[in-house]
């Protein structure tokens, strides 16, 4: 591996919906060879919900995260919506908590992460909207959602955000999650 192979920054790509219910089944050993064979590097995965992260030499989050996209249909033949964010941002992310002081769980703590910036004029029409006790409050390409009676009790979900945002994709994850996914894209490459 080249110095700037290992200078290159840690990308956690985000995949929607794989090893739900029983549906879209990939195992992580799969997927961990199936991005390793598209040129990324030091290749990981985080529990069995889709978080892969890995150091892409010379690629966006956006081109690393279609390339595993294409991949997965090729692949398995699934339509797997796949996002992906560098280190930096999640650092970003976690360090701009915005519910810090009333998400006192974290498993009911979630981010929900978008295709595109947000949207502030759709944000202020869904905030007109009545979802107590759960609140939300929008990040740059993320919407921080704390659930307090329990994520599958909300109706902040991804499906309720691409719905409202209109022509985005999205997917979420609890704050245990996206703390270890900061923690994993924060790490020095391996050789």
């Amino acid at each position: 591996m080249s110095v700037g192979d290992r200078d290159a920054p840690r990308i956690a790509a985000l995949l929607r919906g794989i090893n739900v219910g029983g549906a879209n089944k990939i195992a992580m050993a799969e997927l961990r060879a199936l991005v390793a064979e598209l040129g990324f590097l030091s290749v990981a995965t985080h529990l069995q919900s889709g978080n892969v992260v890995f150091s892409a030499p010379g690629k966006s989050p956006d081109q690393a995260a279609a390339a595993i996209e294409a991949a997965i249909r090729e692949r398995f033949g699934l339509a797997i919506p796949v996002l992906a964010r560098t280190g930096q941002e999640l650092s970003r992310i976690v360090d701009a908590h915005p519910l810090r002081d009333l998400a006192s769980n974290p498993s009911r703590m979630l981010v929900v992460f978008l295709s595109a910036p947000v949207d502030d004029a759709r944000i202020a029409e869904v905030q007109e909207q009545q979802f107590a006790p759960d609140r939300f409050l929008a990040g740059e390409r993320e919407i921080y959602v704390w659930a307090p009676n329990g994520v599958s009790e909300s109706k902040l979900t991804y499906a309720f955000w691409e719905k409202q945002l209109g022509g985005i994709t999205a997917t979420a994850r609890n704050w245990n999650t996206v703390e270890r996914l900061r923690e994993l894209t924060a790490a020095a490459t391996a050789g």
